[in-house]
């Protein structure tokens, strides 16, 4: 029998992040073979991920990255099955890690292929989730660019913002998280009328127009009427026209502006656990 040593249960618990015991186990049942206890460790991993397949990874970290010359970003979600797992500062750094992986990336299926310690992001969330024995899984993977991009992540990693600006002002860094904060906050659906699809806006006059036949309004004064509550709706749920946050007398693209006046928010994306 291979003698197992302290220092090679530590280099296997390092390179898997698996627990000292299993790792010794996986050692022990590998004769000290180092490659074949890290596959021992996957296949683990691979059969707890086929048993928890159906389960809801509601639970984990939204974690928003962007690039040294704040022009691109990207925002992913790591879930996980409880917030024991989720609010844990290995599971964190974990997610944190793969955000700044992410960056390089365009596409989630591009992300899930590449390399991160050894193996492949997607092998490494199969290994993890033997290690950890919950279900993990990207939910979100959502990329933005633009002249500049700033970020938000909202305080227990449970949602997670970026913003895109027109221009690079001085003051670009703040403007940029504070209309993020708004987006985490508010949950807009949309950065501006444009952005809106034409189901909802359909959806959205039809209600309107219920609502007006249930107070006995004319049907001659529907349209009218109609046309004016989807005004509001745009201003409550579209990024630029919300109130912002920190002075409703402004608008959020009037807040912008007030930095420069030609300065506009280009982009926004939002993550949120759930």
């Amino acid at each position: 029998m291979a003698t197992i040593t302290a220092a090679d249960v530590n280099k296997l618990r390092t390179a898997t992040g698996a627990g000292m015991m299993d790792c010794k186990k996986a050692l022990v049942e590998a004769e000290g073979d180092f490659d074949l206890a890290i596959e021992n460790l996957r296949k683990k991993g691979q059969k707890v991920a086929a048993n928890r397949s159906d389960r809801e990874s509601t639970e984990g970290a939204a974690i928003a990255v962007v690039n040294a010359d704040k022009t691109a970003g990207v925002v992913i979600t790591l879930n996980c099955e409880t917030d024991f797992v989720g609010m844990n500062e290995s599971f964190v750094t974990m997610a944190t890690e793969l955000a700044n992986l992410a960056l390089n990336f365009d596409t989630l299926e591009a992300f899930l292929a590449a390399e991160y310690k050894g193996i492949t992001v997607a092998e490494k969330l199969i290994e993890q989730t033997g290690v950890i024995g919950e279900k993990l899984e990207i939910r979100t993977f959502e990329k933005l660019e633009g002249a500049f991009v700033g970020s938000y992540i909202h305080s227990g990693n449970k949602i997670a913002t970026l913003v895109a600006l027109s221009a690079t002002p001085a003051g670009a860094e703040e403007v940029s998280r504070n209309v993020a904060m708004q987006a985490a906050a508010m949950s807009p659906i949309a950065l501006n009328e444009d952005g809106v699809d034409a189901a909802t806006i359909e959806k959205e006059i039809e209600i309107a127009k219920d609502l007006l036949r249930q107070e006995g309004k004319p049907e001659a004064m529907l349209d009218n009427i109609a046309k004016g509550k989807l005004a509001r709706f745009f201003k409550d749920n579209t990024l630029v026209n919300q109130d912002y946050i920190k002075d409703n007398k402004l608008s959020v693209a009037a807040y912008v502006a007030s930095l420069d006046k030609n300065l506009v928010v280009t982009g926004f994306k939002r993550a949120a656990l759930g």
